[in-house]
């Protein structure tokens, strides 16, 4: 009897560490939010450019096939909702869409946080001393980044005259929206090698660039061969320093641009492992500790 009151006590310690590991396995697991507007027949492009369209192929049961079945038909410009401009968008020779190399559309996330300022100047652009800032807060910026900037507009998003601050949806020269100044995407180009640069606005280019029609930002990134991202989405659920951001845009063939499903990941603690980290490295702790566990389960014979 106390054999087996010894068996059952280590049986009940060993299921306490399985549960308790388990639920450290869960809170150690990375946050995602979705960075992306939906496509839709809502979703905002630059004038000049077709809307959304949406075709219904098929929906129903199909007698064919005995089950239900859904097939259907869209088009849209590439660059509407939530996209990326690739490098070629403005400069000729330039990476397509689908040259974009892939260790180039993830990086990590800094978020450039100007909601105060554009409260009060609804074209304002990002400065060098944003970035500055940023750094005083933060510390130096890691190479290769995705860099974009939070103004708080997308909250504006799919309205029309409030996204582009102007009733004349179809006069790019009447826009007011806020976006980054050349001289802190040239700052990130060559001093943080940064590998994009976003906002959550139209344009990389603020609202008031097309009075002169001149898109220094557009063409600095392109010649740069860096990536932009329009119409980014939920940035106030990431923090501005610790995430990771993804930017899987469609690999398309010969395009300029593409719509792409936005996305960043960050541990709730700072120095936290990622749970999939933990159980595939082999030197790991806790996987010694389940598998120290196993084989003692084995050997008193449970």
């Amino acid at each position: 009897d106390g054999g087996n009151h010894n068996k059952m006590a280590v049986f009940l310690n060993l299921c306490v560490f399985f549960l308790t590991a388990s639920i450290a396995l869960v809170q150690a697991a990375p946050r995602i939010v979705d960075l992306s507007h939906r496509q839709d027949g809502n979703s905002l492009t630059w004038p000049g450019n077709p809307s959304y369209n949406f075709t219904q192929l098929f929906r129903g049961f199909a007698e064919l096939y005995g089950f239900w079945y859904e097939n259907n038909h869209f088009a849209m410009p590439e660059h509407m909702g939530t996209h990326i401009d690739a490098p070629v968008h403005t400069t000729q020779g330039m990476w397509k869409t689908d040259q974009i190399p892939i260790e180039k559309l993830y990086g990590p996330g800094v978020i450039i946080n100007v909601k105060e300022k554009v409260k009060s100047n609804p074209d304002y652009r990002v400065t060098v001393e944003d970035l500055m800032m940023w750094e005083k807060k933060f510390g130096e910026m890691p190479r290769h980044a995705i860099a974009i900037m939070n103004s708080g507009w997308s909250d504006k998003y799919p309205n029309k005259t409030q996204i582009f601050g102007s009733t004349q949806h179809d006069n790019a020269s009447s826009f007011h929206f806020p976006s980054w100044h050349v001289d802190a995407v040239t700052w990130l180009i060559n001093k943080r090698q940064i590998n994009a640069v976003g906002v959550d606005t139209p344009s990389t280019d603020f609202g008031q660039a097309s009075v002169s029609a001149s898109f220094p930002c557009h063409t600095t990134l392109g010649r740069n061969n860096v990536v932009g991202i329009e119409y980014v989405a939920n940035l106030d659920k990431v923090p501005e320093n610790g995430s990771t951001i993804y930017v899987p845009v469609l690999k398309l063939f010969d395009g300029s641009g593409g719509p792409a499903r936005v996305f960043a990941t960050y541990d709730d603690e700072p120095n936290k492992t990622n749970a999939a980290a933990i159980l595939a490295n082999p030197t790991s702790l806790f996987r010694f500790a389940i598998y120290f566990s196993m084989i003692l389960l084995c050997e008193i014979g449970l």
